[in-house]
């Protein structure tokens, strides 16, 4: 299953599920090397950050597993492990993340860290699924287990660690959260609010997070 996500053979995946609809809920390794397994649906969002499909491309694989009984949630919901929806939102894979959300996906799954989706999409800037897990009740102010963080510290942290992040993407991301009710005054495990982390170029963010 593996090398049929890899060469986007959507034939060959619709094949191999009919005649075995197990497989859609069967764990895949990251690849030879990594051979930790991964239910379908995190690892077609692995194939989106890693560029060896588009993130369009990797919709219509999900919708193919869904469609053959694929549990949009993976197989287990453990705590500080990621969800599906959680593996979109935190691998740039936006278009799968809106996918799941759409299939019931559960929105406040602490994965990785112990951060929801919210967090992750927040931390990577990636505003379509913030919006889109905003309209659909994701919890705006839910902290995370490792760093007692929320969503809109996440984003800031995500600007200022993670060079791939713009800023215009995270302010998207801020004022996203903030028209939802987001406290920008919650502080982190350390005792900061985001507003601390930003310096004298965040000029935006920093309009928008002042007391």
């Amino acid at each position: 299953m593996k090398e049929l996500i890899d060469h986007k053979d959507y034939q060959g995946i619709e094949q191999a599920l009919s005649n075995n609809p197990a497989l859609a809920n069967e764990g895949i390794p990251y690849d030879s090397v990594n051979i930790t397994k991964a239910h379908p649906l995190h690892r077609i969002c692995d194939g989106v950050f890693s560029g060896t499909y588009t993130d369009a491309e990797a919709v219509q694989m999900a919708r193919i597993f869904l469609a053959h009984g694929a549990n949009v949630n993976g197989n287990e919901l453990i705590e500080k492990q990621d969800s599906p929806l959680v593996a979109a939102a935190s691998l740039y894979a936006d278009q799968v993340a809106i996918l799941y959300i759409e299939n019931g996906a559960i929105l406040n799954h602490a994965g990785c860290h112990g951060g929801t989706a919210l967090h992750w999409a927040a931390y990577c800037g990636r505003d379509k699924v913030v919006k889109k897990l905003v309209q659909n009740g994701a919890k705006i102010n839910k902290l995370c287990i490792d760093f007692k963080s929320t969503p809109l510290f996440w984003a800031i942290h995500g600007l200022k660690n993670c060079g791939t992040i713009s800023s215009s993407d995270t302010l998207e991301c801020v004022k996203i959260l903030l028209q939802a009710g987001a406290d920008k005054n919650i502080p982190n495990a350390d005792g900061n609010i985001a507003f601390e982390l930003l310096d004298d170029g965040d000029l935006e963010l920093k309009e928008l997070l002042k007391n």
